[in-house]
Formats: structure tokens, sequence, C-alpha cells
């Protein structure tokens, strides 16, 4: 899928720069800054939605014994 965005000049600048020293092409750049801040933003955001459901009672929070109970790994 394509897909255009818009750079200040400072980062197209250090982009530009980084491809040039390393060979590699800006989309590879683009791409692995775009995957892995992804991934973060994703662990990010839907814990914060996690949260905010425990807080409401709406999510089941268990405590360490019970889990431990539950997989038959308690002392």
């Amino acid at each position: 899928m394509a897909t255009s965005i818009r750079l200040s000049p400072e980062i197209e600048q250090r982009l530009d720069y980084l491809a040039g020293q390393t060979g590699r092409t800006k989309a590879f750049y683009l791409r692995e800054i775009i995957e892995k801040g992804l991934n973060d933003m994703e662990d990010y955001y839907l814990a914060a939605g996690v949260l905010e459901r425990v807080r409401k009672g709406e999510e089941r929070v268990y405590s360490l014994d019970e889990v431990e109970n539950a997989l038959g790994v308690a002392d």
C-alpha cells in the first residue's frame, strides 16, 4: 500500500544522511521506524485501555497466588 507523509526539513535531512551513510534506502528506514514505533504504540495504547477497564471494574485482575494455583505451580 502506498502512503505519503510530509516530513519536516530537519527530519528529512537526517533521514537522507542516514541513508547516504549506510547505503540503505530511505524507504528501508521509514519501514523500520514505523514497525518499531507501531509496536510501541500498540503496547502503550492497548495497555492503557486495559488499565482503564481495570479501574472501572470491567476487567478481571488475578493475584499471584491465583495464577500460581491455576497453573499448578503454587508452593
